[in-house]
C-alpha cells in the first residue's frame, strides 16, 4: 500500500501522523482534514474516514498513540485501516524508527511497504 490515497471504500480508515494540538495543516494530516473527515483540533484517534495519530510529541508519545491506535484496530475488525508513512515527513523520523511500533498488526491493518519491508526483515538496509 504506498500509492498516494486520494479515496476510501466505505470501510476504510486513512491513519495519518498528526499533532497533539490536531492543527492539520500539511502532508497527510492536510488530506485527512480535507477529504476524509480529520477534525481541526482533534489530534489523536478516530475522526471522519480517518485516524490521528500523533507524531510530533517524541517517540515515546508516537509509541503509546500507536498501542492505542492497535487497541482500537483489534476492536473495529470491520474496518480496514490504511497506515501512511506516519512520522517519516514533517516529523522527520525514518521508517526504521518508526515501522517497530507496527510489528503487531492486526489483519484489518495495511501498512506501507517500507514499513511492512522493515518487520518482516526485507527492507534494503542502505535505507
Amino acid at each position: 500500500m504506498d500509492a498516494q490515497i486520494t479515496r476510501l471504500e466505505p470501510n476504510e480508515i486513512f491513519v495519518f501522523g498528526s499533532n497533539a494540538s490536531g492543527a492539520h495543516g500539511g502532508g497527510a494530516a492536510r488530506t485527512a482534514y480535507e477529504k476524509f473527515g480529520a477534525v481541526w483540533g482533534q489530534g489523536h484517534g478516530l475522526q471522519g474516514q480517518s485516524y490521528g495519530i500523533d507524531t510530533m510529541s517524541g517517540l515515546k508519545a508516537m509509541a503509546a498513540d500507536v498501542a492505542e491506535f492497535l487497541d482500537v484496530a483489534r476492536a473495529r475488525p470491520e474496518l480496514m485501516f490504511l497506515v501512511t508513512e506516519i512520522g517519516c515527513g514533517i516529523a522527520g523520523y525514518t521508517p526504521a524508527q518508526v515501522a517497530p511500533y507496527f510489528s503487531e498488526v492486526p489483519g484489518n491493518v495495511r501498512l506501507p511497504s517500507r514499513f511492512a519491508a522493515i518487520i518482516d526483515g526485507t527492507a534494503d538496509q542502505r535505507e
